[in-house]
């Protein structure tokens, strides 16, 4: 039998940065995904391991399933039905069984990744010999969400062969889980969040698992219901960057000018809100459509410019918005900055010539463009590896 789960990645429309200051800050699914497709074996393979296929990567790990039990001999015999945290204990255990795997030196950030993969299996599976296939979309570490995407596509695959959830495994193509399923899944995907940042906010696991767009405001999520379909063109500048260094610098600015920063973080309030008001709001025509895109690129515009106040822009993210501001469009940086992904807004009546013409010109410059819709489905699943 097998399964195969995708889970979309992330961006945020507004509002990173002063999210941790107390301001709204809206998010999205971004419509390029993490695939996780899951395969038990049958008793003429004679496979006894637990094997993991990471495609992008051209990575495989195996572990014989005694091998796991003798490391986390907790597990296995009761599994657990609620999400749980991973204990220090668990942790150095696991820490041990990915050491065994010898991942190079080039890779090594992937170690998190592999080790939230071991916890989610044996919390959730127990100790079966199963393959587990990866790949995706999402490039890593660029601020899409790639391992909250993992994570929710993984806990997902994995729940759809427990006794938690209770799936229709004849529907033909891809399917969606229903309320209580998704939120288990989103709650085990962020104890695999935690493993691999430490604290994350639940955010990026959030809009994965649910999909469509969510308000958030001092770690309080609101689902919001979009009206209008969207469709950005995503520029990874990869220049890598170090978001605690970013946030860290942040605050510091904050400390040496309060009350100029405390009037950056308001107007950024608004244009969450803003923002989150025009998603929501009714589109009848083309005519109101086009008026919602152009006053969304001006809320854009003038997020980018407060970000910019903040610290947090880059030589390379001011290239893409130079680049894009030539053919009239509007960008901004999505997530930590300084470096890793630019948005910018393709309008509903934009011809496609000059979409073509911007990626040309931006590929030039040595960065890799994807256009995706904004605020579709979250995670799906289907049975039997077709589609």
């Amino acid at each position: 039998m097998e399964v195969r789960v995708r889970a979309p990645g992330k961006i945020i429309l507004a509002g990173e940065h002063a999210v941790v200051h107390g301001s709204t800050a809206v998010a999205a699914s971004v419509g390029l995904y993490t695939y996780v497709s899951l395969r038990f074996p049958t008793p003429s393979d004679n496979d006894d391991s637990l094997n993991l296929q990471l495609k992008d990567m051209a990575l495989e790990f195996s572990w014989p399933v005694d091998r796991i039990k003798e490391a986390l001999p907790e597990f296995g015999s009761s599994l657990s039905p609620t999400p749980t945290s991973c204990s220090i204990k668990s942790m150095k255990s696991i820490a041990a069984l990915v050491e065994e795997q010898n991942i190079p030196e080039a890779k090594v950030e992937l170690a998190a990744g592999v080790s939230a993969f071991l916890w989610l299996y044996s919390c959730i599976q127990g100790f079966k010999p199963v393959t587990v296939v990866v790949n995706s979309e999402l490039p890593l570490g660029s601020g899409l969400g790639s391992s909250a995407a993992f994570c929710v596509a993984l806990s997902a695959a994995l729940l759809a062969f427990s006794d938690s959830v209770s799936l229709d495994m004849s529907q033909q193509g891809w399917s969606v889980f229903g309320e209580s399923e998704l939120e288990l899944v989103n709650k085990w995907a962020f104890e695999g969040e935690k493993i691999i940042h430490g604290k994350p906010s639940g955010l990026d696991n959030t809009v994965s698992t649910y999909g469509n767009i969510i308000k958030f405001k001092s770690g309080a999520l609101t689902r919001l219901k979009s009206n209008m379909t969207l469709k950005m063109l995503i520029t990874n500048t990869k220049v890598g960057r170090n978001t605690k260094a970013l946030v860290a610098g942040v605050s510091e600015r904050t400390l040496r000018h309060p009350d100029a920063m405390s009037l950056v973080f308001n107007a950024v309030d608004s244009i969450s809100k803003e923002l989150s008001a025009i998603i929501q709001s009714p589109a009848p025509d083309d005519l109101s459509i086009t008026e919602k895109e152009e006053k969304m690129e001006e809320l854009m515009e003038m997020n980018q410019g407060l970000l910019q106040c903040m610290g947090v822009s880059h030589a390379s993210i001011e290239t893409v918005l130079r680049t894009t501001l030539k053919y009239k469009l509007a960008s901004k940086l999505t997530g930590a900055g300084g470096g890793g992904c630019v948005l910018t807004l393709l309008p509903t009546l934009l011809s496609e010539t000059v979409v073509n013409k911007v990626i040309a010109e931006l590929e030039s410059c040595g960065f890799q463009c994807l256009t995706a819709a904004i605020g579709g489905k979250g995670v799906e699943v289907c049975f039997g590896g077709s589609s």
